[in-house]
């Protein structure tokens, strides 16, 4: 027979746990329309940018011991702002599938970073549209004499006591 203190004690224990795992994350997800609006270049000076093309590789799975076994991974893609007191402006970031296809387009207008700031793109685990050799074109435009953004991206996967990460970074190709 079960002892009911000891049972007591552990759902006290438990309950909690569960119920905060439960409460849902308002972590800013800019996979979300919505908030790729909130960053819009409006009035963006076309006239005076000056302009790049940034790749980043991105891997949404790898290989493990054989090219059979396969690990899917968590990408969180950051494009940062590495400017005290200009605003960048991001004016494509598209996600390719190892074989070069289009995966996915993140948003269809312009968007600004402010000052330092940083927003990112994360690639769920069970997210496999990339493959193993995913990558990203981000097309940018930033005023004369400012830095260019800087884009990398760090995969990650957990399981069990195991865990495997990496980072990667943009390179400029324009």
């Amino acid at each position: 027979m079960i002892d009911m203190k000891l049972t007591t004690r552990l759902l006290i224990f438990i309950l909690p746990t569960l119920m905060l795992s439960c409460v849902e994350d308002k972590k800013l997800n800019l996979n979300n329309l919505d908030v790729w609006k909130d960053h819009k270049a409006v009035n963006l000076p076309t006239d005076s940018l000056v302009s790049g093309t940034t790749y980043l590789s991105a891997y949404s799975q790898i290989y493990s011991r054989s090219e059979d076994m396969m690990h899917n991974l968590t990408v969180t893609v950051s494009m940062r702002n590495m400017n005290t007191a200009d605003s960048i402006y991001i004016i494509s970031a598209q996600y390719y599938h190892t074989d070069g296809k289009l995966v996915k387009a993140y948003f269809e207008e312009p968007i600004f970073l402010k000052p330092m700031e940083t927003v990112e793109i994360v690639i769920s685990e069970i997210d496999e549209a990339g493959g193993t050799g995913g990558n990203f074109l981000f097309d940018w435009k930033t005023n004369p004499n400012v830095n260019a953004p800087h884009f990398e991206a760090v995969m990650i996967s957990t399981m069990g006591q195991q865990g495997l990460s990496f980072l990667t970074h943009g390179i400029n190709v324009d």
